[in-house]
């Protein structure tokens, strides 16, 4: 290639950057909104759950566990977990996950709530 075309390749590219960047940040920036937890798609909600699932087998404390899973709103903790098990059955997480959700769902529905 002659030197002019690299010229023209790179200048081409710059000025595409430069038109990105500026559509981007001053003509049509992104605009966050302050949503909660319970707004997340029932996917990511089942992922989240299944997080919770992972620490509360490390941690075994049921109360830590239904603070994490008060994000989700006016549902009760057991209900949440069992949530996130039937979506978990319904779309092929694996047989690990599925028993961690499980033993998360056995924990919240024993778990009274009330501190010692």
């Amino acid at each position: 290639m002659k030197p002019i075309r690299w010229i023209f390749v790179i200048v081409t590219f710059l000025i595409g950057i430069g038109a990105g960047l500026a559509y981007g940040w001053i003509i049509d920036p992104v605009e966050f909104f302050d949503l909660t937890p319970d707004t997340l798609r029932a996917d990511y909600k089942s992922d989240y759950v299944l997080m919770v699932a992972e620490a509360y087998r490390l941690e075994q404390d049921p109360g830590t566990a239904a603070r994490r899973l008060a994000v989700f709103g006016a549902q009760s903790p057991s209900a949440i977990a069992s949530d996130a098990l039937d979506y978990a059955r319904t779309n092929g997480f694996s047989d690990s996950d599925i028993l961690l959700l499980q033993e998360l769902v056995t924990a919240m529905q024993a778990w009274s709530g009330i501190s010692p």
